[in-house]
């Protein structure tokens, strides 16, 4: 089964997407206030991105992520500021799940190869983003002449185990995911794939349902369930509005 993990993104503290209702209403934008939404619909797990890290080269909305982990009772994703040992410590300390790098692991694979020692495949995973099939790093502006196979296969070498692929064409995009290719990677890597970008409803996620047993796993899904393009969606919040009891724990 694929596990569906909604994507939250952070900047200056608040939540880069909103969920629109039918009646207008929008949703906070305070990032702890979504991921309990996405708790009361039954998500599994969450991947949260510091955005602003991506640029500052450090952490700068750490305090968000704690109190979200504070909050929720599943595992959390964190990618973003993530430049060292003691980066991966200061995450982990705050209760972090698992941990994404990308820029890294390709600009100081030694640092990389440390922090995987310290916790572990299940805990550490690679992050990297594709276009014209070459990887992109640093927000996508700095271009490697490195595949995105030949970056996975490193990983794999260096004892990675999972890979989360985003194609920035389709990141929050309107064309679907490009299944063949995500197939024939995970097919050449042999690496646990997330697929991340370019969902736009249900019948994409079927699609990528039937990778699954090529090693596609789950999926970060971000503006598609933000704009409610999954017809359950509605279901769970007239249950939420009319009180009726969860699965989840919030």
């Amino acid at each position: 089964m694929l596990l569906i993990i909604p994507a939250i993104r952070i900047k200056a503290g608040k939540c880069l997407f909103r969920v629109k209702y039918e009646d207008g209403s929008v949703c906070s934008d305070d990032p702890v206030e979504m991921a309990k939404l996405w708790r009361r619909e039954n998500a599994k797990s969450l991947h949260i991105t510091d955005f602003d890290a991506v640029d500052a080269g450090h952490f700068v909305n750490l305090d968000v992520v704690q109190k979200i982990i504070e909050t929720v009772d599943i595992p959390i994703e964190l990618g973003g500021g993530i430049q060292s040992l003691v980066d991966a410590q200061r995450a982990f300390d705050i209760g972090v799940y698992r941990i994404l790098i990308g820029t890294l692991f390709l600009e100081k694979p030694t640092e990389a190869i440390k922090i995987l020692q310290r916790f572990g495949g299940s805990k550490v995973v690679i992050g990297l983003s594709v276009e014209n099939n070459k990887v992109v790093t640093k927000g996508w502006v700095k271009n490697w002449d490195i595949t995105l196979v030949e970056a996975a296969q490193h990983a794999k070498f260096l004892g990675f185990n999972r890979i989360v692929y985003r194609n920035i064409f389709t990141d929050g995009k309107t064309s679907s995911p490009n299944f063949d290719a995500i197939k024939e990677f995970a097919i050449e890597t042999g690496m646990r794939v997330t697929a991340s970008g370019g969902i736009r409803g249900l019948s994409d996620l079927l699609k990528m349902q039937e990778l699954v047993k090529h090693g596609v796993d789950s999926v970060v899904i971000g503006k598609a369930l933000y704009e409610n393009k999954f017809s359950c969606q509605s279901i769970w919040r007239v249950c939420e509005s009319m009180k009726y009891p969860f699965t989840a724990k919030v």
